[in-house]
């Protein structure tokens, strides 16, 4: 028995000619730095902002837990 002839799919049959695939347009390489760079600055804000929230709380634990009761920061009127 002969072995089966393997045709790659990249060969155009007969008479017909490959298509190439279309170039992407330059706009969406752009467009995807863009949107990680968006989330990247979100994120770095989200985390800016828990570190400060998170530093506010545990000072004010540090003066409840040290017995006192005026820990509340109060801005003088302007």
């Amino acid at each position: 028995m002969s072995k089966p002839e393997f045709k790659p799919e990249s060969e155009p049959a007969p008479g017909k000619t490959l298509k190439s695939a279309p170039k992407p347009q330059s706009g969406d390489n752009r467009r995807g730095a863009v949107a990680g760079l968006i989330i990247a600055f979100l994120i770095l804000g989200v985390g800016w902002w828990l570190a400060r929230d998170l530093t506010a709380a545990s000072k004010m634990q540090d003066c409840l837990m040290s017995g006192r009761r005026n820990c509340n920061v109060i801005e003088p009127a302007r």
